[in-house]
């Protein structure tokens, strides 16, 4: 065990110091290029030829050298073939001839324009082109794109649907991305009934396993279930050490806070380090974030709502980072004006549901139904947070704000 910090932390202190402590798992695996989407790049891409390999025509029109142009007036020119994309011109312009050629078209060699057809008027002996045109233009340059040599993608990229297709303009197969980061999760709580069963007094079905389950899936994780730990020492201690051997990560919901029956912090103080379990944040404000063994535990807290908040604003990036992607320095923020005055003291961040919509062509936001972090349909009738500084003091309406949106966090 390594002291805590009993400090409340920023939520800037306590992002940095996630991000400081891990470090990306080990272990790579080779796809197929479309089984990659998703996953994580476990080595540079290094580009193998140039992007486009070979100079071509931007547009459709025709190629033409301008040392066969007239200095001013029209000039016509003598078509003496075709370059269409997949079909290059076989041999090379001579003095006061053209190519006729498509978008994508291999450039003739001798040719330094491309004339856009619309600006030309065809004869039956030629095509006659006017004065203006300029060495260089309408062409796109072979390694324009990319550079044979050149890193393409660096390791640590998500690969998205832009990744496949740059890979697949290299002529790759399958590449080599990040083993998949497995993550075990439970709940905590007497309270908590499984779905299918019935309700009994005082018991609430567990909404925020399946939260998880979404938010870990879309992550990209090897997800490991491990279902609702009784609010029993024995029981906790016992379920931390089964998922350390077995996850790379562990995240807890409930039990991180001061009641009686949170056991998470002493148990992981016992069992393992504690770094830090407490934020100047609101909703989750209690959040504790340690390790088990050689797993890293985020010990979320038990509201479903604060569950969301902790998860996206910090222990996401964590994540990211120890999967072997680089998160972004900070979450980008857009500023709209609030529709409706948002009640805050100072002291501390707070992150409220919100609804960005445009009204009469202006974009604003406003924040949706009540704020309770047990209010899980607040949620989902939200697209971003509402975040307010920790020296706010209150919004009026009218008032800039930063809003953080949905996408790209879920």
């Amino acid at each position: 065990m390594t002291a805590q910090d009993h400090r409340s932390l920023s939520a800037a202190e306590a992002r940095a110091r996630l991000l400081a402590e891990v470090a990306p798992i080990a272990g790579h695996e080779f796809l197929a290029l479309r089984s990659a989407l998703g996953r994580i790049l476990a080595a540079d891409i290094i580009a193998p030829h140039d992007v486009p390999p070979h100079d071509n025509s931007a547009m459709d029109g025709y190629a033409v050298s301008c040392a066969s142009l007239a200095g001013a007036g029209d000039s016509k020119l003598t078509v003496v073939g075709s370059s269409f994309a997949g079909h290059a011109f076989a041999g090379s312009l001579g003095p006061g001839q053209a190519v006729r050629i498509m978008t994508g078209g291999v450039l003739p060699a001798g040719a330094d324009a491309v004339v856009v057809q619309e600006v030309t008027r065809v004869e039956a002996d030629g095509v006659v082109v006017p004065a203006g045109q300029r060495s260089g233009q309408n062409i796109r340059r072979a390694g324009e794109d990319l550079a044979r040599g050149a890193v393409a993608l660096a390791a640590g990229r998500r690969i998205g649907p832009a990744e496949l297709g740059l890979l697949a303009s290299l002529g790759l197969v399958e590449v080599a991305v990040k083993r998949r980061l497995r993550v075990a999760f439970f709940s905590t709580g007497d309270e908590l009934t499984a779905l299918g069963t019935a309700l009994t007094p005082g018991q609430i079905y567990d909404s925020n396993r399946y939260t998880l389950h979404g938010l870990l899936a879309r992550l990209g994780a090897e997800v490991i279930d491990l279902g609702v730990v009784a609010d029993r020492p024995e029981a906790l201690e016992a379920t931390l050490r089964e998922a350390a051997r077995m996850a790379d990560a562990i995240i807890t919901t409930g039990g991180v806070s001061v009641g009686e029956a949170d056991f998470v912090r002493e148990i992981l103080a016992r069992v393992g380090e504690v770094k830090f379990w407490k934020l100047d944040v609101k909703p989750g404000r209690p959040m504790a974030f340690g390790k088990v063994g050689e797993a890293w535990l985020f010990g979320l807290p038990g509201n479903p709502v604060a569950t969301l908040v902790s998860y996206t604003q910090f222990a996401l990036d964590a994540l990211l980072r120890l999967a072997g992607c680089d998160p972004l320095p900070e979450r980008p923020l857009l500023t709209v004006p609030a529709a409706n005055a948002i009640k805050k003291q100072a002291g501390r961040r707070e992150y409220l549901r919100g609804a960005v919509a445009a009204v009469d062509g202006r974009w604003q936001v406003r924040t949706t139904a009540s704020q309770g972090s047990g209010m899980l349909r607040s949620m989902t009738e939200a697209n971003c947070f509402v975040v307010l500084p920790e020296d706010c003091a209150g919004v009026q309406a009218g008032d800039s704000v930063e809003v953080q949106l949905f996408e790209g966090l879920f």
